[in-house]
């Protein structure tokens, strides 16, 4: 055979192998590929090594002379397509293991004691492990960038799904594996427990719901009360309701005081639930936060410091057991608030405002009275402010029975300060034809006192009209008698002479 026989045939069979091996590289679609993400990536990688090798040797042949301009082309359009095949598939893998894990939430306040969420998020994608695992060469796999999860966006939802942080959304463009990033968001509700909502690369939704941490850097208890304010009758009482945050990771154990009240009123501190009185408490590990109230007890009269519409502020502080010893030597001090803040205790800051109000005292020394018809009834009515305000425009009604007249002396008082009584004549006639009998006639009082109705208790006056103050019907009726029995007489005497 000569030589160029020889060169033909070499190059036939060439033609032939290639295009057996071509027809080896195509990897044909399994539908289980999108179902078990990491074999279809292990079979793209497969396909896309021999497509390398294939490309490789068909570069040899070409370079040598020994295939054609085409045939070369198509080795690469092979290659480009089982490269393509192996990225889809390694960044299917990726998307669908990228996580982003809450690393922490802590709850604090700020100086203006607004609360915020310190939140911490981490890329846990675990992408080294996919490289150990499938041994992916590692320039294609950096050029991909398995270790970023990009555009996550982040916002705090309440049990009802609204969002409660503001801003109300957050966006992080890049999180990188290892590199962990805070959001700062201010809570618009204030909750203990919060749904985190994230939504990060091609769509992937998770929303774990958390506990906040309580920042423990500030070692104190956070006190609020909704009602800071409060007015309050004098004699009377009032609540105060607490709500107690532990921020702090040393004390658990804490005391309530109550500094700038006047002594005048009485307080103290109960648990709402059970009732009972409060002194000192502690925080459990479970909870972080609790309940209690300040009842308040006003003195019946103006004394002291108490003054009537004068506000009393005042202040409940929250005193680590172990730090008691700054209210030695304190009684009847006040309190600054700059004194307070330099504690570093929870405080908060209260006012009650006392307010007086009239009272009705209405005594009467007679109740009852007999009389014969055609009299009058006389009676007397002491009126007395019994309260702690000025009553105004006291005015004296009497209902009485029908046709009767009454005569109210005065029948309006312009005003009785507070303890000063005076005393209301009353006269009652009742019509000429009355019957014999009991009446009652009811005696009402009503005032004005700091804009305020104030109303007396009602008094009931009887009046009884005695029979025997009829006289011409009881003449009648006695010479009735006297005519029927000597009329028996007569006739028993002319029965006798019979």
């Amino acid at each position: 055979m000569s030589v160029k026989f020889i060169a033909v045939m070499i190059l036939i069979s060439l033609a032939c192998l290639s295009g057996s091996i071509k027809a080896q590289i195509g990897t044909p679609f399994n539908q289980r590929d999108d179902q078990y993400r990491l074999l279809g990536l292990k079979r793209a990688k497969a396909a896309f090594e021999a497509a390398r090798a294939e490309l490789e040797r068909q570069k040899d042949l070409y370079q040598n002379n020994l295939i054609s301009e085409k045939d070369f082309l198509q080795a690469q359009n092979i290659f480009a397509d089982a490269e393509v095949n192996y990225q889809q598939s390694l960044l299917a893998v990726i998307f669908e293991k990228q996580y982003v894990t809450v690393a922490r939430a802590v709850k604090y306040r700020d100086p203006k004691n607004q609360k915020h969420v310190r939140l911490t998020l981490a890329n846990a994608s675990g992408s080294a492990e996919f490289q150990k695992l499938l041994n992916i060469e590692d320039k294609l796999f950096r050029s991909l960038q398995p270790d970023v999860i990009n555009d996550i966006y982040v916002s705090l939802l309440n049990d009802e799904n609204a969002i409660i942080s503001q801003p109300y959304e957050a966006k992080i463009e890049q999180l990188m594996a290892g590199k962990p990033q805070t959001i700062d968001f201010i809570l618009l509700q204030d909750l203990d427990m919060v749904t985190v909502n994230l939504v990060y690369s091609n769509g992937t939704t998770r929303s774990p719901k958390i506990l906040l941490e309580k920042d423990a850097s500030e070692n104190k208890v956070m006190i609020q009360s909704e009602q800071f304010s409060q007015e309050v009758e004098l004699g009377g009482s009032a609540t105060f309701d607490l709500t107690l945050e532990l921020f702090s990771g040393q004390t658990t154990t804490y005391k309530l005081e109550v500094v700038n009240l006047p002594e005048q009123i009485n307080r103290y501190f109960t648990d709402p639930s059970s009732k009972a009185r409060l002194s000192q408490f502690k925080f459990t590990e479970s909870s972080n936060s609790r309940q209690a109230e300040l009842r308040i007890f006003m003195p019946d009269r103006p004394v002291g410091e108490v003054i009537i519409d004068r506000s009393q502020a005042f202040y409940i502080l929250v005193i680590p057991h172990d730090r008691l010893d700054i209210l030695d030597n304190r009684d009847g001090v006040v309190w600054t608030r700059s004194e307070i803040e330099d504690q570093n205790i929870g405080f908060v800051a209260l006012e009650v405002i006392p307010r007086g109000i009239g009272k009705l005292l209405v005594r009467a020394p007679q109740l009852y009275q007999q009389i014969d018809a055609g009299e009058a009834f006389n009676m007397q009515l002491v009126i007395k402010n019994d309260g702690s305000r000025r009553l105004n425009n006291v005015e004296i009604e009497a209902e009485l029975p029908h046709n009767w007249q009454k005569q109210i002396d005065p029948p309006v008082i312009p005003g009785l300060e507070v303890s000063e009584e005076q005393i209301i004549s009353m006269r009652f006639i009742p019509p000429a034809d009355v019957s014999p009998g009991k009446y009652e006639m009811r005696i009402r009082t009503t005032s004005i006192s700091d804009n305020q109705p104030v109303t007396g208790d009602d008094k009931i006056f009887t009046a009884e009209i005695s029979a025997g103050s009829n006289t011409v019907g009881t003449v009648i009726i006695i010479l009735m008698i006297l005519g029927l029995v000597t009329g028996i007489i007569v006739y028993g005497i002319r029965l006798t002479h019979r």
